[in-house]
This record gives C-alpha cells, sequence and structure tokens, in this order.
C-alpha cells in the first residue's frame, strides 16, 4: 500500500471517530466524548508515526511472521529456563550460616526453636516471619 492511501484511509477513520465521539459528547457527556475523540486520533497519529505502514507490511510479510515466532519463541525459552533455574534453586536444602544459632523463645519455654528454614521446607524468610507470628502468640 502506498503511503498516500494508508494516510487517506487511517483520515477518513479519524474523522467518521470524531464524528461520533461528537453525537457520544452531546449524549452522555464532555468525559465520555472526550474519550472517543482521543480514540478516535489514534489512527491518523499512527499513519503520521509510521506504525500504519509497519502494520500493513507486517500483516502482509511471511518474514516478519516468522521473526514474530522466532521472537515469541525465545520468550517460551527464556521463561522456562527461569522455572527450571527456580526448581534447582528450591531444590537445594537450605542450611542456615555457621555462626547463628536458634534463640530461645520469648514468652517461657514453649518448645525447642528450630532453625526456620528446616522447619517449612520452603522460603525460608517465610517460615521466620511465621516463627516471629507464632512467638508473640499470633497463629
Amino acid at each position: 500500500m502506498s503511503d498516500a492511501m494508508i494516510f487517506a484511509i487511517s483520515l477518513g477513520v479519524t474523522i467518521l471517530g470524531l464524528v461520533a465521539s461528537w453525537g457520544v459528547y452531546r449524549r452522555r457527556g464532555a468525559a465520555t466524548g472526550l474519550r472517543g475523540a482521543s480514540l478516535a486520533l489514534v489512527p491518523l497519529a499512527a499513519a503520521m508515526t509510521g506504525v500504519t505502514e509497519f502494520l500493513v507490511d507486517l500483516a502482509f510479510s511471511p518474514v516478519k511472521w516468522i521473526g514474530v515466532g522466532v521472537a515469541g519463541l525465545a520468550v517460551v525459552l527464556y521463561l522456562s529456563s527461569g522455572a527450571m533455574l527456580s526448581r534447582r534453586a528450591g531444590a537445594a536444602p537450605a542450611e542456615a550460616p555457621a555462626g547463628k544459632k536458634a534463640r530461645p523463645q520469648a514468652g517461657g519455654g514453649r518448645g525447642a526453636v528450630e532453625p526456620p528454614a528446616r522447619r517449612g521446607g520452603g522460603d525460608p524468610e517465610l517460615a521466620e516471619i511465621e516463627e516471629i507470628l507464632r512467638n508473640r502468640g499470633i497463629s
């Protein structure tokens, strides 16, 4: 498609949208009419910035569709590698640092304090928060 044809179509769609938004303004008020006018200006702005030409080229170019597919594959591979790394990190046994020992419970020895990382088997920070809440009597 030529640039002039893309611009003419975008201008026509914009004018129709502005006329429709004028009708919406009269029936529903200024806020709704302004929202319609803002949406009506998008096709003209897209044509003037070259976005429309890019989209038309994308729609009719098999090479660009293959590029979109390769980009999608890259995203899927990246996300799956992140999931694999997080599983591997979660499988490693969490050990307490050598210098830290479990402190006795405040509130009179209701039982031995276990290091937070061993109890839940999950997130050691969450286990530590649960331990603090338990020490204060909040279940």
